[in-house]
């Protein structure tokens, strides 16, 4: 059965439609649903593009976290403007947000810290993310050096190092449709509580 998106069905609230259309997504295999493509800017307008990872979505927003000092750090911490997108090809449907960031707090933060594997927290703890470096035997070193000086201790989570949270004032979901007549519905965000909803054309 072909799949669509009407104005007069979706959930009022784009973030909980993103929630249903997310669920389906990990429900059909999509891989790595929760892959997105954040883009972030200068303040002088050069945009630069990468992959990050969805950690948490919820009512306020939607949450990746970072290495603060990394280029991307710098970037949205400079230019808080940021637009994402959702790419399910198995399930032949996009979705994309503009809004801006925030960090999220401290406490979060070290709650998503604690989660990751070890192996994850010493990476974030050593690699200086977006310098230039020597070669990869200098994380390797840094990495193993760290592990040996601190096995058995739990690992806190370094200042450079934390979650931002994405504010959207417009998603736009994509549905494919036959004949490239696909159904587009934007919401665009008028207060803290309610949005406008309308289509597009494809």
């Amino acid at each position: 059965m072909e799949r669509e998106i009407d104005v007069r069905t979706v959930e009022r609230d784009p973030i909980r439609q993103f929630q249903i259309w997310f669920e389906e997504a990990v429900d059909a295999g999509v891989p790595q649903p929760d892959a997105m493509a954040l883009a972030s800017s200068t303040p002088d307008g050069m945009p630069s593009v990468r992959i990050v990872l969805l950690k948490i979505v919820d009512t306020r927003g939607f949450a990746f976290f970072t290495n603060y000092e990394s280029r991307k750090g710098k970037e949205l911490q400079a230019n808080p403007h940021v637009a994402a997108v959702f790419h399910w090809k198995g399930i032949e449907r996009q979705v994309r947000l503009e809004g801006s960031v925030e960090r999220i707090s401290d406490s979060e933060s070290d709650a998503y810290f604690r989660s990751r594997p070890r192996e994850s927290q010493i990476s974030a703890v050593v690699s200086p993310q977006s310098a230039v470096i020597g070669g990869r035997k200098i994380l390797e070193d840094r990495s193993a050096e760290f592990s040996a000086k601190h096995e058995g201790e739990e690992i806190p989570r370094p200042a450079f190092w934390g979650g931002f949270r994405i504010i959207p004032v417009r998603m736009e979901f994509w549905q494919s449709r036959r004949a490239r007549l696909h159904d587009r519905i934007v919401y665009s965000k008028l207060n803290d509580t309610s949005w406008n909803i309308e289509r597009l054309a494809p």
